[in-house]
């Protein structure tokens, strides 16, 4: 993995040129914040809702609980997923951290991919069989269905949220490659005009 990250890294950023500007970088950033956020208040909700649909006895709430859930799985979940995907890839790219330079960039793109993946095959099917149950005859949903994909992607908003706060880990080897080759290769530069 870390080798198609170093080499998704080294193409992408061919292709992005060396650095955002600042005010681009700004606004990128305002966005992939607003948008993982965003991404985690909605999961949030949903894992209320899942909750008062897996606790309550009035059907009536209960069938309220899962088409709430099913509209803001259908209509904004995968939106805002891939609007962090894409921002933060951007970002990394676009920025001195770099996509495999540093182990906690490296580690949040994968399991934003990971969690969008999970977002489009596992959590909207389950949202979407609860709802079908209790359309199909008033039964309560499976409790899995409704609380396994909030509280896993929950779980994991938080904990990419406090690696992003923290920045853990160090650099990947990669990471270390390229402040090695930039350090030797400014102590030349910087012999040379101290003596020319």
């Amino acid at each position: 993995m870390k080798k198609l990250g170093g080499q998704l890294s080294g193409e992408l950023g061919g292709r992005l040129g060396r650095q955002l500007s600042r005010p681009a970088r700004r606004g990128l950033l305002v966005v992939h914040v607003v948008a993982s956020a965003g991404w985690l208040g909605l999961t949030l909700g949903l894992l209320a809702l899942g909750v008062t649909a897996a606790s309550t006895a009035s059907p009536a709430a209960v069938e309220a609980a899962v088409r709430s859930m099913k509209l803001f799985a259908d209509w904004l979940l995968l939106p805002l997923a891939l609007l962090t995907l894409t921002s933060g890839l951007v970002l990394a790219l676009g920025t001195h951290w770099g996509l495999a330079r540093h182990r906690w960039v490296f580690t949040k793109f994968w399991l934003t991919l990971a969690t969008t993946a999970a977002t489009v095959f596992a959590l909207r099917p389950g949202v979407n069989s609860a709802v079908t149950a209790v359309a199909a005859g008033g039964a309560l949903p499976d409790a899995g269905d409704v609380l396994f994909g909030p509280v896993v992607s929950l779980s994991a908003y938080v904990f990419m949220t406090a690696v992003s706060v923290l920045k853990p880990w160090g650099p990947t080897r990669r990471g270390r490659r390229v402040r090695a080759a930039r350090t030797t290769g400014a102590r030349p530069g910087l012999s040379r005009s101290g003596t020319g």
